[in-house]
């Protein structure tokens, strides 16, 4: 139900074309613009070596004071050292369950654990992988602006079994050859190297495993008025689809680890998953409980990013009498949210359905959107949408900077890819966050750009969870408050490349991004 719901999303061999099409561009700009490693696209200078963003980000919230606002850096290049860890069970898609605590020292080696399970509460451990292996840092991403591109090599994978039903459900899963040559020996409690740099490759992918979330790293650090700060590391999202994430190279991020010396507090998760070891699985407690209940005003947390450069701030108001809904949708050119280039309002109605059968705790959704406005926040927006056909995207010529139109009595846009009416089969689960604060969850977008528009194609993990500002609001409205403290980054030499740039953000981000990736 977020944004690719106003549009048709059958066209994905467009969508892919579109990406192919921005990806040789950036390649072609950043080419022209300089050679340096560092030197692309992004945000502020704070060093003559690394390179920060910062944003003052305070939605208003209910429960959210002045004293609560936090300023956000990202430095580039990060800095990885250290343990990092999950904060919550995690789901990614088909669905898997697990935890992570990833080690990374100043050598470049790192040492990762991944602790599977059978349940999405994270209480019954089924196996856990242990994974070493090299990272090397490359440049700062020409695709993910504010991302830096990494390199990993694996070193070896082992797999500790932690009952025999586990067992049992692995040998399903893996070629004979695994079966014969691994689990036949593994018992549970005992480590067996399932790869190594000369053979076991075979067997990695038939579980689905890979590390190329390892090739986009960020480090955002939260700074509190208070003194004391949370990093949080961002790696490479997994691909919707379990027959291309072993080859997917990532342009989005999962939901981020906490650093293990620096994350929220209280964090009773942070500590189990700390103390971990492949023969110890962390078993998580139980979660608190919160009743499903969708009303009232749910913004983004942070500033989000979605695969194929796209940047942006959800605001989702739903009114249950009426089974009514409504989303605002505001993208921005760079990863701290803080140069807009359009905003997108759908609304529509929807239908509970019943609890999920693949994803305990969550509930499955009918979405219908019924209605799509835009505004276009920059020039160059304004004047492609204004170049489409009569009758095929709003009033004709009618589009101006920071006015808002109406696509509903066109049946929306067909050079945006908007088609009205359209359904969408959602996922949805909420809980209470470390100080007991309402969580959404709402099902993540499939990375191929196609439309869960069939009761199949359901989502089954999430994407960034929102946060409640309050039941009694009807008319959405959002602040945010943004800054940076030093001198802006400018690689465009002159007005007519800058043009060509804000045209492939906007026009790039509008057509695929927007209706084709989540």
């Amino acid at each position: 139900m977020k944004c690719a719901e106003a549009g048709n999303m059958s066209n994905g061999r467009f969508c892919h074309l579109l990406r192919g099409a921005w990806l040789l561009w950036q390649a072609v700009f950043v080419a022209g613009a300089g050679s340096k490693l560092w030197e692309v696209p992004t945000a502020s200078f704070t060093s003559s070596s690394n390179l920060s963003e910062s944003l003052q980000w305070a939605p208003h919230c209910q429960y959210r004071h002045l004293q609560d606002r936090v300023r956000i850096t990202a430095d580039i290049p990060p800095r990885l050292d250290g343990t990092w860890v999950s904060t919550r069970c995690e789901v990614r898609p088909g669905p898997e369950f697990l935890t992570r605590s990833y080690t990374f020292h100043p050598s470049r080696h790192f040492q990762a654990l991944q602790h599977y399970y059978t349940d999405s509460s994270c209480e019954d451990p089924a196996y856990t992988l242990m994974i070493r292996g090299k990272l090397r840092l490359r440049q700062a991403s020409w695709i993910t602006r504010g991302g830096t591109e990494a390199e990993h090599h694996l070193s070896k994978v082992g797999i500790m079994v932690h009952s025999l039903v586990a067992k049992q459900r692995l040998a399903s899963r893996l070629p004979p050859t695994c079966v014969g040559l691994t689990l036949g020996r593994v018992a549970p409690g005992k480590l067996y190297e399932l790869y190594n740099t000369r053979a076991g490759r075979g067997c990695l992918a038939a579980l689905g495993f890979s590390m190329m979330e390892m090739g986009l790293v960020r480090v955002e650090t939260q700074h509190h008025n208070n003194g004391g700060k949370i990093q949080e590391l961002f790696l490479g999202d997994i691909n919707t689809d379990w027959t291309q994430r072993t080859q997917y190279r990532p342009t989005g991020y999962q939901q981020p680890l906490q650093n293990a010396m620096h994350h929220i507090h209280p964090c009773p998760v942070c500590a189990l998953v700390y103390r971990s070891s492949e023969q110890r699985p962390p078993v998580l407690p139980r979660s608190s409980a919160a009743s499903l209940s969708l009303a009232g005003r749910w913004v983004s947390q942070h500033c989000e990013t979605r695969p194929t450069v796209l940047f942006l701030t959800r605001d989702f108001t739903f009114d249950p009498d009426q089974h009514a809904w409504e989303g605002i949708y505001r993208h921005y050119s760079d990863p701290a949210c803080s140069q807009p280039t359009f905003t997108l309002r759908a609304s529509g109605h929807y239908a509970q359905g019943n609890p999920s059968a693949k994803v305990s705790g969550a509930t499955e959704f009918v979405f219908k959107v019924t209605k799509v406005r835009v505004t276009a926040v920059e020039e160059p927006t304004a004047k492609l949408l204004n170049g489409t056909r009569p009758g095929k995207c709003g009033r004709a010529g009618g589009w101006k900077v920071g006015v808002e139109q109406d696509l509903t009595p066109t049946d929306g846009c067909t050079v945006l890819g908007i088609k009205l009416p359209h359904k969408e089969y959602e996922l949805f689960k909420t809980e209470l966050d470390h100080k007991k604060h309402p969580l959404l969850f709402i099902g993540e977008r499939p990375t191929d750009g196609s439309s869960p528009d069939r009761p199949q194609r359901r989502p089954t993990s999430f994407q960034a969870p929102m946060v409640l500002c309050g039941g009694g609001e009807t008319q959405p409205s959002h602040r945010y408050e943004t800054g940076f403290n030093s001198k802006q980054v400018q690689l465009v030499a002159n007005g007519t490349e800058r043009l060509a740039q804000l045209v492939f953000l906007v026009f790039g981000s509008v057509l695929c991004s927007l209706f084709c990736v989540y």
